[in-house]
């Protein structure tokens, strides 16, 4: 007599479970740095006391007398809130769970999009150069004003946006009785059918990557010399500053950020191409494409929140000029890259290696 066994998932993965905890650890500890600034007076990095790039945050709008106390009160509550969610499965009413669901999302995405603002957008995008360059003593530039406590704060307040993201995911998946790990329960949706992502995404994909090249155009057209949207003063002025080729190397970067969006519907996007020795005909991880290309999404999202409510955005670009209105397009970048990764993720996620669904 032969019996049949179903097979057990490849692995338990059990991630999801320590984000509440991480999350909690990382907010209660920032929370108590910000109590600090509250009570000495010293300490808070955003608004009027950020003197690099201040104006394109919206934080600028709070005075810091109160933002100081209110930014402690948020990072300490929600900490708190990432705390509850780490207890075992109790559903809890309705109403209760919409509000710690709601206030949850939404100080994750305070912390992931409002705070870092256009900053970490631009130092992602200069990165390969500062450390390419840095041996040879070019750009010439002061990396004490670059590498300030203000962009470390929006850095750390991009890691406790995200971790709060995935404890308040991870929370609503156990209350709502369906998988931690991946969010399947007994039915799945059609939208989320490997072949309906791959309709949907494709499209996602072409806008997410058209997009970033309209802003590399321009850059390249000033790199060689071309006013495109601009005076050709305002074009002399940049190239007598250097202001030219960081823009070449912005433009440059979002060139290669549209190439690898297009790696997301592209059978390379899954298997390693043959160039490329010793990977050659390996299957891509998927998070090594869903990581970055989700950090540079919310990065988009956020860098287009604080420059578009920015007035001085306005005047220098003159809004819907050539210069201007590759970046008033930002939103729906960063919207349509992460449908594209999301719809990556869908197809190629697999059995879930927690309940074994897929």
């Amino acid at each position: 007599m032969t019996t049949i066994t179903a097979s057990r998932p490849r692995s338990d993965s059990r991630w999801p479970d320590r984000l509440a905890p991480l999350a909690a650890g990382w907010l209660g500890l920032w929370g108590v740095l910000a109590l600090l600034g509250t009570l000495t007076g010293a300490g808070y990095p955003f608004g009027a006391n950020d003197t690099h790039g201040g104006d394109a945050n919206l934080l600028r709008l709070v005075p810091v007398h109160l933002a100081t106390p209110l930014f402690a009160g948020v990072l300490l509550t929600a900490a708190v809130a990432a705390l509850a969610m780490s207890r075992p499965a109790v559903r809890p009413p309705g109403p209760l769970r919409a509000l710690l669901a709601g206030y949850g999302w939404t100080v994750a995405f305070v912390l992931a999009v409002v705070v870092p603002d256009a900053q970490v957008l631009a130092i992602l995008g200069y990165l390969p150069m500062l450390i390419i360059g840095a041996p040879f003593g070019w750009p010439q530039v002061d990396y004490a004003e670059i590498f300030t406590w203000a962009l470390f704060a929006r850095f750390a307040a991009l890691v406790g946006g995200l971790l709060l993201a995935g404890a308040v995911l991870a929370w609503q998946r156990r209350t709502a009785d369906t998988c931690v790990g991946c969010g399947r329960g007994d039915t799945d949706r059609g939208w989320t059918t490997p072949a309906a992502a791959t309709r949907w995404g494709r499209w996602a994909a072409g806008i997410a990557a058209a997009i970033p090249l309209t802003y590399a155009l321009t850059r390249f057209a000033w790199a060689a010399g071309i006013p495109l949207g601009i005076s050709r003063e305002f074009l002399t002025e940049m190239q007598d500053s250097g202001l030219v080729w960081a823009g070449f190397g912005l433009g440059a970067f979002a060139t290669v950020g549209a190439i690898l969006t297009l790696g997301l519907v592209q059978r390379w996007g899954e298997r390693f191409p043959r160039w490329m020795v010793g990977l050659a005909g390996r299957r891509v991880p998927v998070l090594l494409a869903v990581a970055p290309a989700t950090l540079v999404a919310i990065e988009v999202t956020a860098a287009s929140l604080g420059l578009l409510s920015n007035p001085k955005f306005w005047e220098l670009t003159g809004g819907a000029s050539l210069t201007g209105a590759p970046m008033l397009l930002w939103p729906l970048w960063g919207v349509a890259l992460g449908a594209a990764t999301y719809a990556y993720h869908l197809r190629r996620r697999g059995a879930c290696g927690r309940c074994g669904r897929g």
